[in-house]
């Protein structure tokens, strides 16, 4: 382990130089590959030191435990071994975890889509509900949060929404929140009190750039109509709506939100592109037991993840059999304890994958 370490401390030093080559600062893309390795290795880069700088002090005080007559200074030496020992178990233990292979989409952005499923108006609501919820968590992150679709119902339901959220880390956090969402609680217009469930598909995937997914234009059929439901005058009166197909896979993307052909235009190939690049992660996902031990749950989407018991405030997490009471917290944008918990989940697998 440590040899990898210092195999990754040489690639830093070297980096560190490619930064001052002219090459390198003449040329902004690749100036920007070099600073965001800088960045990833510098976290290991650091472990390193501290490592090299404990073995250090663990020799020079075995070597004065061994030479040294004095009692008080050998009882200091035998604690300051103790402890040193003991911070070395530590580091080794957050070094096995920083050298498992990272996700290279873990500090991407995501495209989040949000489905009402099973049970009708109540699907809805619960859509709209679970949207605002993962919008709240987005806010207390310091990430943004941009609609690019939204087909309401009436009452204030969701059909479907799809928004990108910007941020450091967001797919890191976000990706093991896709699946199936059940919500069992008791309708308003429900005179009985019987408690109904209903299901919501959530989909996370990460922001594809055009780096990561080249489309060619002559692969993609573009229709503009005339937009349906709210939205103003001109949104209703113009041919502002963008419908895309991808004739290669038969993906469909509509956008008619903005007034604009342009930006609909714009927000629908954002959304294919990302489509096709998580298509593209399922299928290389799919032949990767030791992945898909790992990453619980982040890939099949009809899986049921979680269930929202509104009688009980129960919220439970079924991958992990994680359970908290405190439902509203959750809504208000309270998934931190579930998302540690299947990050910590996830770590554990990845370590008795690479034994």
């Amino acid at each position: 382990m440590w040899d990898k370490l210092k195999t990754v401390s040489a690639r830093f030093d070297d980096l560190e130089r490619r930064m001052s080559d002219p090459s390198v600062v003449g040329d902004n893309r690749e100036m920007q590959r070099v600073g965001r390795e800088l960045a990833e290795l510098r976290v290991l880069r650091d472990a390193f030191e501290r490592y090299r700088k404990m073995t250090r002090e663990l020799a020079e005080n075995q070597e004065l435990l061994e030479s040294e007559k004095d009692g008080e200074m050998r009882t200091m030496a035998r604690e300051e071994l103790s402890r040193l020992s003991f911070e070395l178990e530590r580091l080794t233990a957050e070094v096995r975890l920083l050298l498992l292979p990272k996700d290279p989409n873990d500090e991407k952005n995501i495209l989040i889509e949000i489905r009402a499923g099973a049970g009708g108006g109540e699907a809805a609501l619960f859509a709209a509900e679970l949207f605002r919820a993962y919008s709240m968590y987005a806010g207390l992150k310091g990430w943004t949060v941009e609609v690019l679709s939204h087909s309401e119902t009436g009452l204030g339901g969701t059909k479907e929404v799809i928004a990108m959220v910007e941020g450091k880390g967001a797919y890191s956090r976000m990706k093991y929140e896709s699946g199936v969402h059940r919500v069992q609680r008791v309708p308003a217009t429900e005179a009985g009190g019987r408690i109904h469930t209903s299901t919501v598909t959530v989909a996370v995937m990460p922001e594809a750039e055009e780096v990561d997914v080249q489309i060619n234009p002559d692969e993609l059929r573009i229709d503009v109509f005339r937009s349906s439901g709210p939205g103003g005058q001109s949104v209703n009166t113009t041919d502002s709506a963008v419908r895309i197909t991808h004739v290669p896979t038969g993906l469909v993307v509509q956008c008619q939100d903005e007034k604009s052909q342009l930006k609909n235009k714009s927000k629908a190939l954002k959304i294919l592109r990302s489509r096709l690049y998580d298509a593209e992660l399922a299928k290389q996902q799919a032949g990767r037991a030791d992945m898909r031990r790992s990453q619980v749950g982040t890939g099949d989407r009809s899986e049921r993840i979680r269930t929202y018991n509104f009688p009980q405030s129960r919220v439970t997490d079924h991958r992990i059999g994680f359970t908290v009471h405190q439902l509203t917290q959750v809504l208000n944008g309270g998934f931190d304890p579930f998302i540690d918990a299947l990050t910590a989940n996830a770590q554990v697998e990845a370590l008795k994958s690479a034994g």
